[in-house]
């Protein structure tokens, strides 16, 4: 991505910040930081930040960090001053905020530890700066993608798809759930991409009746039900692909199971389009399920968004009231879990256009059932 993307979002949001009257906002999310700096290290945790971003609301923005990480400050976060601290961040902010002249201070409230925000609102009070809560102000920026963000998306997609096929032609009874799981991770590390996109799931059995499990020791056994899911990060944007297979021929069971979720998937499909609602999507796909017998094995939400993070706005959702636009890129990702049996979930990428969408996933069945 080009540098000059990131005056612009810098703009948006300063433009965001002007109307709600707010002089400027500390950025402390890792996706959000990187959306409007370009600048790379992550956090190891909520408590532990690699640097964060103050946007005034005119003039330039700064990256706080400290030592550590000063080259990648220099390097990546072009067009913004870079302060480095060796007191801590308060000690920094408090220098820096009445330099700037900020009298009302925006924090990400969706994103904050307690203990810190209350030793940033004991700080700004002796200031007598207003600090204001803008949970979810950059993650409206983000939800639409640009063209260049998806296709970025789709290369994402893409490798992740290559690297399925690659370990599935290797894939044979006696491996563990452990085994096929670290094979994808290293297969995505060797391909290019820059980690994971979340903890890769291959669960077997009666296993994959968990829609997040955690890989086990568990060996494959001839007649296993096998789902794997799994998500790369390529250039900082996310993949998620769920694909559930037999080991060894398909019994009939398995194969209408799989049939009515690949129904539920496309029904889903075909009413996603701009203005279409997120909750009528997922009604679409639930209503196939439901009709089938299996309403009742089918919990979770249809889809989310996926870009900088793999869980992003918006949710397929019976209780999203949002409604889809032109540039959302969502996962639809039906499934019935069976806990005395096992589990199906398909789960492909699509990117909302005018009147449809468009699947970004090239293998986009797999088995052809």
């Amino acid at each position: 991505m080009t540098a000059m993307k990131y005056p612009q979002r810098v703009l948006r949001l300063q433009e965001r910040l002007k109307r709600k009257k707010v002089s400027g906002m500390l950025v402390t999310h890792p996706g959000n930081r990187r959306y409007l700096s370009g600048y790379t290290p992550g956090d190891h945790s909520i408590g532990e930040s690699s640097g964060m971003l103050l946007i005034p609301s005119r003039g330039a923005p700064y990256l706080l960090t400290d030592s550590r990480f000063s080259l990648e400050a220099e390097h990546e976060a072009s067009g913004f001053a870079v302060r480095l601290y060796d007191k801590g961040l308060g000690a920094c902010l408090k220098e820096l905020l009445p330099e700037l002249g900020i009298r009302s201070l925006g924090f990400e409230g969706d994103y904050i530890l307690y203990s810190t925000y209350n030793r940033l609102e004991k700080m700004t009070g002796k200031l007598g700066i207003r600090l204001v809560s803008l949970g979810g102000t950059i993650e409206r920026l983000r939800i639409i993608k640009t063209d260049e963000e998806i296709e970025k998306i789709r290369a994402s997609v893409l490798l992740n798809e290559e690297v399925f096929r690659k370990i599935y032609a290797r894939i044979k009874p006696g491996m563990t759930e452990r085994e096929i799981a670290l094979a994808m991770d290293n297969e995505m590390m060797m391909s290019g991409a820059e980690s994971p996109s979340f903890q890769t799931i291959a669960a077997f059995g009666e296993n994959a009746a968990k829609p997040h499990a955690v890989p086990t020791d568990r060996a494959l056994k001839p007649g296993d039900t096998v789902l794997v899911d799994m998500g790369l990060v390529l250039d900082g944007y996310c993949s998620d692909m769920s694909r559930t297979f037999v080991a060894g021929p398909p019994g009939k069971t398995f194969i209408d199971r799989l049939r009515i979720v690949r129904r539920a998937q496309q029904e889903a499909i075909n009413a996603i389009r701009d203005g279409a609602a997120c909750r009528d999507i997922d009604r679409a796909a639930r209503r196939v399920i439901r009709d089938a017998g299996y309403g009742d094995f089918f919990g979770h939400a249809l889809g989310h968004g996926v870009g900088l993070e793999v869980h992003e706005e918006p949710r397929l959702s019976s209780r999203s009231r949002r409604k889809l636009r032109t540039g959302m890129i969502v996962t639809v990702e039906p499934g019935i879990y069976l806990p005395d049996w096992g589990g199906i979930r398909l789960e492909n990428m699509v990117v909302v256009r005018d009147n449809g969408c468009e699947v970004l996933n090239r293998d986009a069945t797999f088995l052809d059932m």
